[in-house]
């Protein structure tokens, strides 16, 4: 790879020599969280504290979102390496002090620590595969990509349960001491990328603002309903900070010397197009998805171990059709079709799962997984192609930084909205269980998988079809974003992945914005 230009020199063999340290970084920031929710109940059992317990995850999340256009924007002004290496020492740190906590305030502590690390994990390595691989050569790699996805979805609540179990809660910090030991290793003796400094100041006020703004949307979407009413002064006034920040940070960034999130990239009708559909898929995907494990260990009665199994079919399908749409792209260079395809499926598998009922068999559950996953594997990595192409190696890691942040904030907003949703379905549904005897259930928020066990047969039908209806009514609200998903599908416009430089010459820069403008 040339130190001037960055331009793709990296023979095959070369990339599979790093590949394993950036798979081991990615890894590291996906089974965290994966790992962490299942041990939740024992910590609070420790360190007690239950009140602050959803601060165990916010702080981690809110710590993360924040920072990953800070990662993604300074490795593209002075180097991808050093800011990886950073985040993985940064997340080791948190992850050592988390395990020696002593009381809940010390966790959430550590945990943002934790989070300040793993904002610069996914895109330090998504970036990196976007600065060795070029985009035509990109589609192969996407399987080793799904395969980690897999595994962490899988395995993070099987290891997690079993580390709880075996040994302490404390230990499902320390595992990441080894992984994140090795792969920093790894990556330091094996990473080598273009070295660059530009002589801009750092956009420290956009940065601010930015964050700001992400703080105060992750807040609503945390407290609003729960902890404080939606129309409380709290969450209207975290909404306030939110446009006021916003507005504040499109002016600045039009007149910093390099902002932080260069609006520039936004004309490009291809890159602005993936960060709504992004949005879309955080705010349906992942804001659905959540409460399919409440369904699975409650009306399918599966422990929580099980129930991240349930999900096997899902990754499963979705890696067989991310690794057969890789190797298309490879070898055609046409992608259109692929997020085309990958949204339409989404928006059935949506529909079939709002079939989910108190007698749904884990057969027919799995089956709508598999149509589900199908799409996944069509779109999730695609994009991540689409927007890095769209853009000049310069802003590699604005692309990589902003899809992830795109995703975290949908996600965020999507488990707050159909949370919202499904707690008052379901305590609407629940009515009955009062006459029943049931009134303490019936209200339904104290309702827990342990709950469900004791209660007699007639109210826990009565609850499991409570259950079922809340899940109904949210995969019935998340069915549009699917559509709307499909619908800017269409509207991607086929530019050319660029392809390998040859030694020595500059670098292939993005097509130009009047050819992919939104404007034809």
């Amino acid at each position: 790879m040339s130190e001037e230009t960055g331009a793709f020199n990296l023979s095959h063999r070369q990339i599979m020599v790093v590949l394993p340290g950036l798979m081991m970084a990615m890894l590291l920031a996906m089974l965290d969280q994966l790992i962490v929710s299942t041990a939740l109940p024992r910590i609070v059992g420790d360190l007690g504290g239950v009140t602050h317990l959803s601060w165990v995850v916010t702080a981690y999340v809110l710590a993360s979102t924040v920072t990953t256009p800070f990662y993604g924007k300074l490795g593209d002004m002075y180097g991808r390496k050093k800011f990886f290496i950073a985040a993985i020492i940064i997340f080791l740190a948190g992850s050592a002090l988390s395990g020696l906590a002593q009381n809940m305030d010390q966790l959430i502590t550590f945990r943002a620590i934790q989070g300040l690390g793993a904002g610069g994990l996914m895109v330090g390595a998504m970036a990196t595969i976007g600065e060795i691989v070029p985009p035509r050569e990109r589609g192969k790699y996407m399987g080793y990509m799904m395969v980690i996805m897999m595994v962490a979805t899988i395995g993070g609540p099987l290891l997690g349960g079993w580390i709880t179990q075996s040994f302490s809660w404390r230990w499902i910090f320390y595992i990441n001491l080894p992984l994140g030991g090795a792969a920093l290793i790894y990556l330091f003796t094996t990473l080598q990328l273009p070295k660059r400094r530009v002589e801009h100041r750092i956009d420290y006020l956009g940065g601010v603002l930015l964050a700001v703004f992400s703080a105060a949307v992750i807040l609503v979407a945390t407290w609003g309903g729960t902890q404080y009413a939606w129309g409380s002064a709290p969450v209207l006034g975290l909404a306030a900070v939110a446009v006021v920040a916003l507005v504040a940070f499109g002016y600045v960034e039009t007149r910093a010397e390099e902002p932080m999130l260069p609006l520039h990239v936004f004309r490009n009708r291809n890159f602005s197009l993936t960060m709504v559909l992004t949005f879309f898929v955080g705010l349906g995907m992942f804001g659905a998805m959540t409460f399919l494990p409440f369904y699975q260990q409650t009306v399918q009665g599966a422990s929580p171990t099980a129930s991240g199994l349930l999900l096997t079919p899902m990754m499963v399908a979705s890696m067989i059709t991310s690794v057969v749409a890789g190797q298309l792209v490879t070898r055609t260079g046409r992608y259109k079709m692929f997020p085309v395809m990958g949204g339409a499926i989404m928006a059935v598998g949506m529909f079939l799962l709002t079939n989910l009922g108190s007698h749904t068999s884990r057969l027919d559950s799995g089956l709508f997984y598999v149509v589900l996953g199908l799409g996944m594997g069509f779109l999730m990595q695609m994009v991540s192609l689409i927007s890095q192409n769209s853009v000049e190696m310069k802003d590699m890691g604005v692309a990589s930084s902003a899809r992830m942040y795109f995703q975290q904030i949908g996600g965020s907003l999507g488990v707050a909205a159909f949370g919202a949703l499904f707690t008052n379905r379901m305590t609407a549904a629940m009515g009955p269980l009062a006459k029943m005897g049931g009134a303490k259930a019936g209200s339904g928020a104290s309702l827990d998988p342990s709950t469900i066990t004791t209660l007699p047969p007639a109210i826990k039908q009565v609850a499991f079809h409570a259950i079922a209806t809340g899940v109904q009514d949210v995969f019935w609200a998340v069915l549009p974003t699917a559509v709307i998903i499909f619908v800017l599908a269409l509207f991607i416009r086929h530019v050319p992945l660029r392809g390998r430089a040859a030694p020595g010459a500059p670098e292939e820069a993005a097509p130009p914005a009047a050819e992919v403008d939104f404007v034809a």
